[in-house]
């Protein structure tokens, strides 16, 4: 029985146990759906009780009530009580759910050794360090880029494409845009959903404590592969990440050495397959 209740919980509830803020969204959500079943459950009692202990008679005449003050005052003041409790929670929430911690002991190396600028959108940790990514949404895929770019304008960073690596126990925060249309950033266990819009920057951010894969996809229709744009974080230890991130760079190094070598050579041919510069 307690299994069954938990199944039909989670049915109702959202997607939790990846990051401080999904968490915390998850648990403001299940102090208003309790709140909730209560007041139905009173209100549906009392209208049940009401069918059955007033219903028809014969020979019995109904008793003409024109109103209750007390009865009136009470379900409105009740009614308004609930609605400030609610109200003052999702506040003393709202700064967790949008305001990431410092990442642990483990994983603060890999969040920066400079402070990232922060905005009114963007959120950052108490220390003003996080390991940046960046998300960017093209019909149809996602394509991830992290820090350590070759060139001072920022190209030659590595990247990957609808996976991406995160350490363990660092705050990632993300800058989320668009490269074409309207997509949807979501991962329900680690938090909620963002939108990716051409030419705007979207922020968001999660921590995972530990190793695991977490799914999701673009949650907006963007076209007629709409339903192929899926997405996984991945999360690995900081020293896992280290080695991942270095060998990434390897490889973007090799592939970039290798077209050097292809422009020169293509350069250096004439005749008939000379290529002209522009």
């Amino acid at each position: 029985m307690g299994q069954l209740s938990s199944a039909a919980l989670a049915f109702f509830t959202p997607q939790s146990g990846g990051s401080p803020n999904a968490n915390h969204i998850d648990s403001l959500y299940k102090i208003t759906l309790y709140i909730a079943l209560v007041v139905f459950v009173l209100v549906e009692g009392g209208l049940l009780y009401a069918l059955v202990r007033f219903r028809a008679r014969k020979g019995a005449v109904a008793a003409q009530i024109r109103g209750n003050t007390r009865l009136e005052l009470g379900w409105t003041i009740g009614a308004a009580v609930i609605l400030i409790a609610l109200a003052v929670l999702t506040f003393a929430k709202l700064s967790s759910i949008e305001n990431p911690s410092n990442s642990s002991a483990a994983g603060d190396q890999l969040a920066g050794g400079e402070r990232l600028y922060a905005s009114i959108d963007r959120k950052l940790p108490p220390n003003g360090k996080a390991l940046s990514i960046n998300v960017i949404g093209r019909q149809y895929i996602w394509q991830f880029v992290y820090p350590g770019a070759s060139e001072p304008d920022g190209l030659g960073a590595p990247y990957s494409y609808e996976q991406m690596v995160v350490p363990t126990e660092t705050t990632v925060t993300l800058d989320i845009v668009s490269d074409d249309v309207l997509h949807s950033w979501w991962i329900p266990a680690l938090g909620g959903k963002f939108q990716a819009l051409p030419g705007y920057h979207s922020y968001t951010w999660f921590k995972i404590k530990k190793p695991g894969i977490y799914r999701g996809q673009c949650a907006i229709l963007c076209g007629r592969s709409h339903a192929r744009m899926i997405a996984t974080v991945k999360a690995v230890p900081p020293a896992q990440f280290d080695a991942w991130l270095a060998y990434q760079k390897k490889l973007l190094s090799e592939a970039n050495a290798q077209a050097k070598v292809a422009r020169a050579k293509l350069s250096a041919q004439t005749g008939a397959g000379q290529v002209e510069n522009p």
